[in-house]
């Protein structure tokens, strides 16, 4: 067996019955202890109790699938190792989060700061991902997960200055406050934090967002420019960079929508954003605010007032200012909160806590709601992104059979995990006039060029516009 060599965000099936997740790292004068833990994540991306949080204070899971085995030193070297049993895991687990917290410093200070994986039985090792850090306390290596029913790894690297704490509560679990100490923030957005509520300690913020080259568009025939790409309110107060790319993206959206055959179509544009504690790496990465960006260029196109209205949901939806071209180098800071940590005691086990499940039918009622009671001219398109965890499958099913006969067309985006429920199965749902929902995923929404990004999201909005209009619904 031949070992990969890895880089962030690349993954690879794992053909072994049980994984040794090694953290390897060289200390010196000063340098902090690092303690490595694994997460058991449910489909919705999150631990169902306290027990599924393995790490030095709670060394074993109670299945006996994820064990934590310890640290050894070798010549000034460290290691710290979880041995997962895949075999073992429990059906309901679909992925293992391998993380690491450190003790007295941050990562930034320990060299050569590596993941190994071995095989548990032959100790052969198979992938290895060598990381770079600064100032984070808490860090992500990598995770497992099923796929297809077969298990893979994906390279994450992504750190956060929150310490254990924050590595054990952004997937949910409580941990003690400590009174008299500053709480941490991961830069996991709220679950359901309106921008009015009392702001918390201000995040780091996320790095800046990576914006793949867009090549330009062709001028569209027999179509004034002003129909290729319209001037929208705001655009002008953009920095020059952002203006460039945004010109650049409302032209590729005109092309999309002149070769699905909805040339000049207007429409409102509604964005509601996943804010569960699983997409946590996509907000601290700046994935999420990018996709922010390449969004707004849709709403520029096809609405003339450049706005969206705008959600996020989890455990609940909470409605967000609306998103306006001037204010989209800040919006998701400004506007997307991160609430207060507790800070963990190495002496004390985390409380369980409240699990945050993702509720998609609320923020599917709330729009539903909204466009009812704020008609217009002009069709709904609602841009839902998520990175699946979809359980509410019925009540889901429901509020979009009733939204019908609504001028509303729900695009639903997946970032890169299964088990999306009845959204991939909407279009086969017999019983409707018209198919009002699109869905399509998508592992690595920062790597999509822009051209196929928006063909792929305004490939069945045109059509739906057609048979909106044969029924009546338009």
């Amino acid at each position: 067996m031949t070992s990969t060599s890895m880089s962030k965000g690349a993954n690879l099936p794992v053909a072994v019955g049980a994984v040794r997740a090694v953290l390897g790292w060289t200390g010196g004068p000063g340098a902090p202890d690092a303690d490595a833990s694994a997460l058991l994540l449910g489909a919705d991306g999150r631990v169902r109790d306290d027990g599924d949080f393995v790490f030095y204070n709670q060394p074993r899971h109670a299945s006996g699938a994820v064990r934590h085995l310890g640290k050894r030193r070798d010549a000034g070297a460290t290691t710290d190792t979880v041995e997962v049993d895949l075999r073992s895991l429990e059906p309901e687990i679909e992925r293992v989060v391998l993380g690491a917290s450190a003790d007295g410093g941050t990562f930034g200070q320990l060299s050569g700061l590596t993941l190994r994986l071995l095989d548990a039985g032959t100790r052969r090792e198979f992938a290895r991902f060598d990381m770079e850090a600064t100032t984070e306390t808490a860090f992500i290596g990598g995770e497992l997960y099923r796929r297809g029913g077969e298990w893979k790894f994906r390279a994450i690297g992504q750190g956060y200055a929150s310490g254990l704490a924050g590595l054990a509560t952004d997937f949910g679990i409580s941990v003690d406050e400590e009174p008299g100490l500053p709480a941490s923030a991961p830069g996991t957005p709220p679950v359901g934090v309106p921008a009015a509520a009392p702001a918390p300690p201000t995040p780091q913020a996320p790095p800046a967002p990576r914006t793949p080259p867009v090549p330009p568009a062709p001028p569209a025939p027999q179509v004034p420019p002003a129909s290729a790409s319209r001037s929208s309110k705001g655009e002008e107060r953009l920095p020059v960079d952002m203006r460039k790319r945004l010109s650049l993206r409302k032209k590729q959206v005109a092309v999309s929508l002149r070769k699905h055959g909805a040339e000049g179509v207007t429409a409102r544009v509604v964005l509601i954003l996943d804010a569960s504690g699983s997409m946590s790496f996509l907000y601290a990465k700046g994935v999420v605010a990018d996709v922010v960006e390449r969004m707004a260029a849709v709403a520029a196109q096809l609405d003339d007032d450049g706005a969206m209205q705008a959600w996020t949901f989890a455990s609940h939806a909470a409605r967000l200012p609306d998103l306006t071209l001037g204010e989209l180098p800040e919006w998701l800071k400004l506007h997307v909160r991160v609430g207060e940590l507790s800070l963990f005691r190495r002496s004390k086990k985390p409380r369980k806590g409240l699990l945050a499940q993702n509720e998609e039918q609320k923020a599917i009622a709330e729009v539903r709601t909204y466009v009812r009671e704020h008609p217009a001219a002009d069709p709904t398109l609602v841009l839902f992104f998520s990175d699946g965890g979809v359980y509410r499958n019925n009540e889901i099913e429901r509020e979009l059979r009733e939204a019908v006969d609504e001028p509303i067309f729900w695009q639903f985006v997946g970032l890169g995990r299964s088990n999306y429920g009845v959204l991939e199965r909407f279009d086969t749902l017999p019983g409707r006039r018209v198919d009002n929902v699109g869905f399509f995923a998508v592992d690595d929404i920062g790597g999509l060029p822009d051209p196929e990004l928006y063909d792929r999201l305004l490939s069945e909005f045109p059509s739906w516009i057609t048979a909106a209009r044969r029924e009546g619904i338009l």
